[in-house]
């Protein structure tokens, strides 16, 4: 669990400094991907799944 933690933590500071630096690429695409598969792995995952369902909630339908 701490190693789960620790690359999350890892992957979401590199992925945020790729996105402050705008070097957007293959490279920042992977750093994503492996930031949103440890953040699942992580007990942050029921906090996103709900906010993203109450985010899909709020959001009118036509």
């Amino acid at each position: 669990m701490a190693v789960t933690i620790s690359l999350a933590l890892l992957f979401g500071a590199l992925l945020a400094l790729l996105l402050r630096t705008r070097a957007l690429g293959a490279g920042s695409a992977f750093v994503a991907v492996m930031f949103g598969f440890y953040l699942a792995s992580t007990g942050a995952a029921d906090t996103v799944n709900s906010l993203m369902s109450a985010v899909i909630i709020a959001l009118p339908s036509p």
